[in-house]
């Protein structure tokens, strides 16, 4: 098992941990809510049987009945916080409780209700027949009333308690993750840099004595030829250093015919690569400036053409086309090689992730690094079918005219 496989399974298990503790916390939630609504039910049938007694013990002749009113009174007056409407069969309110109404009742007429509480008042009717807060009392034969009752406000803001925390949850959850991210992603930065920065220090020593030796060897009437080739070499190690140090500071960006730098490249590849690759190069119809480090550009075309190469165990073949996409430059690189499996197109960009027996895995890695964090652009598996060859996608901004 790989680093991108332990980290793919404990990204997972994170997740998993942390929904079945967002679950466990709505689960308590939504039961204290439920048990609190059964409660205020519980208090309603209540008040309702008290209103049912109040009318049947002022019906009755029992001259003590006005104790038993006293205290079934007592029980409706305790009500204070859950409001209340009260109708008969024929849907008109004869009575209401703890409504905030949009005019103050009258303290010389409070049996006397204003249009605009009436319409108030209505409109939570309307709104609570909907709803199964509703108990029937029978008062007499052929005689009942409905009490409608709304939730209590405690009951409301506890209800909204559940999502509300569930929305901090994840967000807590979303920024630890992307913090851990942005961590390592800056912890990886720095590593580039330092990596680049030291392979280009460390090339430059013998680099330097390399031309050295080059130039001593001219002077001692060398082979012209072999000479000639061996300062090929060193000035290709020059440039692999030259890179290098680019990769590790901000480069120098300079408009560019991007097909000029493509072409470029290919044809220094094409006397490298095995003679049974075939390689072609399809310009654009028209120039198309980008600004760019032509030697990083010049280093991703090359890594991959590698790529395509080592894919097709060097013999097949290779596509280069280029065309202008709206505003932006866009270059394919088609290969016939074995193609990819979708698990490996998710991994390809990765640092350290190789198919190759030799490899480090960090070709396609710098090559990503270059595009999109130094030239803004985008690369991407456009397709890649396994036995069908592979399509490598870069997308580069033109530079406006």
């Amino acid at each position: 098992m790989n680093i991108y496989d332990i980290r793919r399974y404990g990204t997972v298990a994170f997740l998993v941990a942390t929904g079945a503790v967002v679950a466990l916390f709505l689960y308590f939630s939504n039961s204290l809510v439920n048990d609190l609504a059964e409660q205020e039910r519980a208090r309603m049938q209540i008040w309702a049987d008290a209103t049912k007694e109040i009318v049947n013990a002022t019906a009755s002749p029992d001259p003590t009945a006005s104790d038993h009113i006293d205290f079934l009174l007592s029980i409706i007056i305790a009500n204070n916080n859950i409001p209340v409407l009260i109708t008969d069969d024929g849907g008109n309110i004869v009575d209401h409780r703890n409504f905030r109404l949009p005019e103050p009742i009258d303290s010389l007429n409070p049996m006397f209700i204003s249009e605009a509480n009436e319409a108030f008042l209505r409109g939570k009717l309307e709104k609570l027949s909907h709803s199964s807060n509703v108990i029937h009392i029978a008062i007499d034969e052929g005689v009942n009333q409905h009490i409608y009752y709304e939730d209590s406000t405690l009951l409301r803001h506890l209800s909204l308690y559940p999502y509300i925390q569930l929305i901090v949850m994840l967000a807590f959850v979303a920024v630890v993750y992307f913090a851990v991210n942005s961590s390592r992603r800056a912890e990886q930065n720095k590593v580039w840099v330092g990596l680049s920065k030291e392979t280009a220090h460390q090339l430059g020593t013998p680099i330097s004595s390399l031309m050295a030796w080059i130039e001593l060897m001219r002077s001692m009437d060398a082979d012209p030829e072999m000479v000639e080739e061996m300062d090929k070499d060193v000035k290709r190690l020059s440039t692999i250093a030259s890179r290098f140090s680019k990769i590790g500071s901000r480069p120098q960006m300079e408009d560019a015919d991007l097909a000029e730098v493509v072409s470029n490249s290919a044809r220094y590849m094409s006397t490298r690569i095995s003679s049974r690759v075939k390689l072609t190069v399809e310009g654009a119809d028209e120039p198309m400036d980008v600004r760019m480090s032509a030697p990083l550009i010049e280093w991703v075309m090359e890594n991959l053409i590698k790529n395509a190469v080592d894919a097709m165990e060097a013999q097949g073949a290779i596509d280069i086309s280029m065309s202008r996409q709206g505003n932006m430059a866009e270059i394919l690189v088609t290969d016939t090689g074995k193609g990819m499996s979708r698990k490996m197109r998710k991994n390809v960009f990765r640092p350290g992730f190789t198919t190759k027996k030799r490899g480090w895995g960090l070709g396609l890695t710098l090559a990503k690094r270059i595009i999109e964090q130094y030239h803004s652009g985008q690369i991407c598996v456009a397709s890649s079918d396994p036995g069908r060859g592979t399509t490598f996608r870069i997308l580069l901004p033109l530079v406006k005219s």
